[in-house]
């Protein structure tokens, strides 16, 4: 008889969790506070696992925990994971960048109305060689969450190069010597991004989760 992976989520767990994603997607909001709070429990055992002695110092585990989760939902409101592990693997994703915020001096207090401003531009119907900005990646209003979420989903330095130029407005050289290149490199690294932020916003928009999660 196969082992049950003890790593895995237990089966009551995981059947819970594909009732829950089934009436989020109906549009039950007591089951989106409920699927947030059963989060909670992968969440803060990923986060404590990966949380060094500078981070513990500077704030409690729940507060990058919640940070993770609220970031997650608020970000994906209209992502569809078709099961527990898709969900986790989100989570995941976020977390590892809420830490490295964090190690960075800018969260949440700094990040979302930047945001709301930069994600701005003329439609999803690019191809990717021809996006210049993130403002070309999201079009109408109801895009700019599939357009956030896919910035969280970006490679580390591609995300940083991103987050900074277009929320933050620093400079490429500015960017190149947090990167330890120079700035015409960091200007290319912009641009080398942005096709790559255009096809995690289509591989979310047809339920490919697993790929935009991927490297």
């Amino acid at each position: 008889m196969p082992t049950r992976d003890p790593s895995s989520p237990p089966a009551d767990r995981e059947h819970s969790s594909r009732l829950l994603l089934q009436r989020v997607r109906a549009g039950d909001a007591g089951a989106l506070a409920a699927l947030m709070d059963q989060s909670r429990v992968f969440v803060r055992r990923y986060v404590g696992a990966r949380l060094g002695p500078r981070l513990r110092a500077r704030g409690e585990v729940d507060d990058y925990v919640q940070e993770a989760i609220v970031r997650t939902f608020e970000f994906a409101p209209q992502i569809e994971p078709c099961d527990t592990a898709q969900l986790h693997g989100l989570l995941a994703r976020i977390s590892d960048n809420v830490l490295r915020d964090q190690h960075e001096h800018h969260g949440a207090q700094c990040r979302r109305a930047e945001a709301e401003t930069a994600l701005t531009g003329t439609g999803l119907n690019h191809p990717a060689d021809t996006a210049t900005t993130p403002g070309s990646v999201a079009g109408q209003r109801e895009d700019h969450s599939w357009v956030r979420l896919a910035v969280e989903l970006l490679e580390p330095e591609d995300r940083l190069v991103v987050m900074r130029h277009e929320w933050y407005g620093e400079t490429f050289a500015a960017i190149g010597a947090r990167l330890g290149v120079g700035e015409n490199a960091a200007r290319m690294r912009f641009q080398r991004a942005l096709p790559k932020l255009l096809q995690k916003v289509q591989q979310l928009r047809s339920g490919r989760i697993e790929e935009a999660c991927g490297s």
